[in-house]
């Protein structure tokens, strides 16, 4: 009965704002929402038609009237007010109807997130309806999320390979010692076979279809066999009638078209590990790298970075959820976050 009681008083919910996804967890609950970071909006009124994966679905209208928006970009708020829309919608769904005060809200951010960027997350956040708001680095809440004992006074590297950005962290003692955040994730993976199938094989296709080609296809290191797929799409040949054509591509030709973005969650690796002091570099021999977010499921991946490291490289629990899982487990001591100063950025340390 006290349980109840309290639950229509309090409400305390983690957010991971991602690029591609946008996944809430509310205190008690656990995950309660997992959708697509969209928006439709009515182009004649200026008002949302949709939000999440109706919003999506709404991508393949045609009418000019409906425009499909991604608010957040490479990890961070491009549109505030269509960001303010979405929030607010996400929030109500994942708050409930009869609360009687405003939830408080922590939201995962990339570490490389500008000042301006962190007054425009926590602005959206409570102008969507949060009665207080704190940041967590998205690394940091990653490693919780994946298992990684962060508050120990080890080495503990995280890969976290979202839509929009690869957040590389070392981390010992609650802090993040060093640590890279690049615009480099999915979505340059996507575009990356969006540009391979123009310029190789003349055939325009759309993010959809490439998001198709990498998860079924797709892979980091040299498969044991060969995998195939017909893709369909438009054709840019040079007679010019665009009209439409399949073709059938390999597996080999995918790893390929991956070659650049993947070498630039490489290079943000070496960068990481580069700029660690020796003792918590050394450690790392021992420890290993974990991996999450979406991209990091990618065929071959972890083997790659394990050759290309000399440290062995696996994914964490449940990587498509770490980042998310992580503000479930920080949101536990709910008084002691709260009770930091607004301006502080949780996980951030001393870098190098």
């Amino acid at each position: 009965m006290f349980e109840s009681i309290k639950n229509l008083w309090v409400n305390d919910i983690g957010i991971d704002l991602g690029t591609m996804n946008t996944l809430v967890w509310v205190t008690g609950q656990g995950i309660v929402l997992d959708e697509p970071s969209y928006v439709a909006i009515n182009a004649d009124t200026n008002k949302v038609r949709a939000v999440g994966a109706e919003a999506k679905r709404m991508m393949a209208m045609t009418a000019e009237r409906i425009k499909v928006i991604r608010p957040v970009r490479d990890g961070v708020i491009a549109n505030a007010e269509v960001s303010d829309e979405m929030l607010r919608s996400f929030i109500r769904r994942a708050a409930g109807r009869y609360k009687i005060m405003k939830p408080r809200v922590l939201i995962a951010v990339p570490s490389g997130i500008t000042e301006v960027g962190i007054r425009t997350v926590k602005e959206s956040a409570l102008s969507a309806g949060a009665r207080a708001v704190r940041l967590v680095e998205e690394p940091f809440a990653s490693a919780l999320g994946a298992g990684l004992p962060v508050e120990e006074p080890d080495s503990n590297m995280i890969v976290d390979i979202g839509g929009g950005t690869t957040e590389v962290a070392v981390i010992s003692l609650g802090c993040i010692v060093a640590g890279t955040s690049v615009a480099n994730g999915g979505d340059a993976m996507d575009e990356a076979i969006i540009s391979f199938m123009q310029k190789e094989h003349q055939l325009l296709i759309g993010p959809r279809t490439a998001e198709q080609i990498k998860i079924q296809i797709g892979s980091a290191s040299p498969l044991p066999e060969l995998l195939t797929m017909e893709v369909k799409g438009l054709d840019m040949g040079h007679s010019g009638d665009r009209l439409p054509r399949a073709v059938v591509i390999n597996s080999d030709e995918v790893r390929t078209a991956l070659n650049i973005p993947v070498s630039n969650i490489l290079k943000a690796i070496r960068k990481t590990i580069d700029a660690c002091p020796p003792e918590i570099a050394g450690r790392l021999v021992d420890n290993g790298i974990t991996m999450a977010g979406g991209g990091s499921l990618l065929r071959g991946l972890p083997q790659l970075v394990s050759e290309n490291t000399g440290l062995p490289a696996t994914l964490g629990k449940e990587p498509l959820r770490a980042v998310v899982n992580g503000t479930g487990i920080l949101l536990q001591n709910a008084r002691q976050l709260f009770g930091q100063p607004q301006n502080s950025l949780i996980g951030k340390g001393t870098r190098e």
